[in-house]
């Protein structure tokens, strides 16, 4: 079975089969949006966050992480728009009470693209198309605006001064507390603010599993330009001959395809406005395959005109070609000085920096803000690394070895043997000092072979009869089921060496 062929809803019984998510509180009947991860999700879930923190926080000398709270003032959300602007259109079912979002019901019913629509525009659409209730066929009620935003309370009173929100983005900590990161980093422009933490947002219909949620993790960067200097890329070489597909708003205009070309072509033909969009387009891009994703089942596409934000000066989505079709993945918005206007304003705060060359104080821009669910990253990580195996018949999860969340097996020939379950305990103990392991000792070799493909574990190591006499095991990889002979006082680093990308044939003794 392909990507290709597994449907959302496979993955969704999938993962619940192999301990990667559950839906929350299943035992009540479970509630829609809400799902919580396995000891095997987790593990993923984390391995993801660790290696994108690694990659755009650690790695660089100009971003820096921050964590902020999930409850905040409620002055940041009427600064930033979102009290007064983050809506979705909502249309209710006049017999059931169903509820819809209106621009999913014209998608699902009409299979037209609804990207920017507006309520007067999914207002007359439905009405000239007579679009009736999906679940029970009568008429729908008039459309109207839907605020996302969870409400909550602080304190022991619940008054209107003690309503409070939960965030429905990480953005907005990390423009509250800007200039605070900016003194105490003694941070340089150009420069970015990253970090990793939960949202929430009251979706009108949550559906597809971990795509839509109500709750999910954000792995963002704000990344601020003198707004003097908004073409000066220092990085931009490294990435102009990396090629992708681009789908700009002319092409969907003009009902053109999407496209394959290089960030070079994109910046000479003038499709990417400035040189730091395209430098994290590709960048963004390029973490996802490097971590085994396949780049042709990814594409990036740029908002219309209608779509755009009311903050956006030009925003790009990373989409992946999801089952049920091209789905965002991460937005890329070019916010300008927006949210920092916005909040000096309202906050009556000096959130200027002092630019020592023009010895004048400036409002940076965000030149582009890489926003990606990390719920959406897990799900793409599993569709491309899913395969069934003919010659094996089963699953193999082939997950990249960094992302994998359990790197190593141990298994003892047979469960029946004292002292080699004991040297196999040994082994494991040492094994797990370095990653995350499992000992598995019930069933047929075979069978456990055939479970860690299935979950993914990288590697397996097989203690038999002769491990007692020469110290030496059995080292399987998951990948091509090859195998090699090692020494156990070698174990740990020829292991290594094989997720850090060797071969496996060239670290050891084949087994034929």
């Amino acid at each position: 079975m392909d990507k290709s062929k597994l449907t959302i809803e496979e993955m969704a019984v999938f993962c619940k089969r192999k301990g990667f998510v559950y839906a929350n509180s299943e035992i009540y009947g479970g509630i829609a949006g809400f799902y919580d991860f396995g000891h095997l999700g987790v593990e993923l879930k984390n391995n993801i966050k660790k290696e994108w923190w690694k990659t755009f926080v650690q790695e660089r000398d100009d971003v820096v992480g921050i964590d902020g709270s999930i409850i905040t003032h409620p002055m940041v959300w009427k600064a930033s728009g979102h009290v007064d602007g983050f809506t979705d259109i909502l249309v209710d079912c006049r017999k059931c009470g169903s509820r819809f979002r209106g621009d999913q019901l014209i998608q699902d019913k009409l299979k037209i693209e609804t990207h920017g629509m507006q309520l007067e525009e999914i207002s007359k659409i439905l009405k000239e198309k007579k679009l009736r209730c999906a679940k029970c066929g009568s008429d729908l009620g008039e459309p109207k605006r839907f605020n996302l935003m969870f409400n909550t309370n602080v304190g022991p009173v619940q008054t209107s001064s003690s309503a409070v929100f939960l965030r429905p983005e990480t953005a907005q900590v990390i423009f509250a507390n800007f200039k605070l990161v900016q003194e105490n980093a003694r941070l340089k422009l150009p420069f970015g603010i990253a970090q990793i933490g939960k949202a929430f947002r009251n979706e009108i219909s949550p559906r597809d599993f971990l795509f839509r949620m109500r709750e999910f993790e954000q792995m963002e960067i704000e990344y601020f330009v003198h707004p003097d200097k908004q073409e000066e890329c220092n990085f931009i070489d490294e990435v102009l001959d990396y090629e992708l597909n681009v789908y700009s708003a002319d092409m969907q205009k003009n009902d053109k395809a999407m496209e394959k070309i290089t960030i070079k072509q994109c910046l000479n033909k003038k499709i990417i406005k400035t040189r730091w969009h395209a430098y994290w387009l590709a960048l963004m891009h390029k973490w996802f395959v490097e971590f085994g994703a396949n780049a042709e089942h990814f594409r990036i596409r740029q908002h219309v005109k209608d779509e755009l934000s009311h903050y956006a000066l030009d925003t790009w989505d990373l989409e992946y070609e999801f089952p049920f079709g091209w789905k965002e993945l991460q937005g890329l918005s070019n916010r300008t000085d927006f949210d920092l206007k916005k909040h000096m304003e309202h906050s009556k705060s000096d959130l200027t920096i002092f630019d020592e060359e023009t010895k004048k104080k400036i409002v940076p821009h965000v030149i582009c803000e890489p926003s990606q669910g990390v719920e959406r990253a897990f799900l793409v990580f599993l569709f491309d690394a899913y395969s069934y195996d003919k010659k094996r018949d089963n699953v193999v999860l082939k997950l990249h070895p960094k992302l994998a969340p359990i790197k190593v097996g141990i298994f003892p020939l047979v469960s029946n043997k004292a002292d080699l379950v004991k040297k196999a305990r040994d082994v494991y103990d040492e094994m797990k000092k370095e990653w995350a392991c499992t000992f598995d000792l019930s069933g047929s070799i075979g069978r456990r072979y055939a479970r860690a493909d299935e979950t993914g574990i990288y590697a397996t190591v097989t203690i038999d009869f002769e491990s007692l006499e020469d110290e030496s095991v059995t080292i399987r990889s998951r990948d091509t089921t090859e195998q090699v002979r090692v020494k156990i006082s070698e174990l740990k680093d020829v292991l290594k060496k094989y997720m850090d990308g060797e071969k496996l044939g060239k670290l050891g003794k084949k087994v034929e």
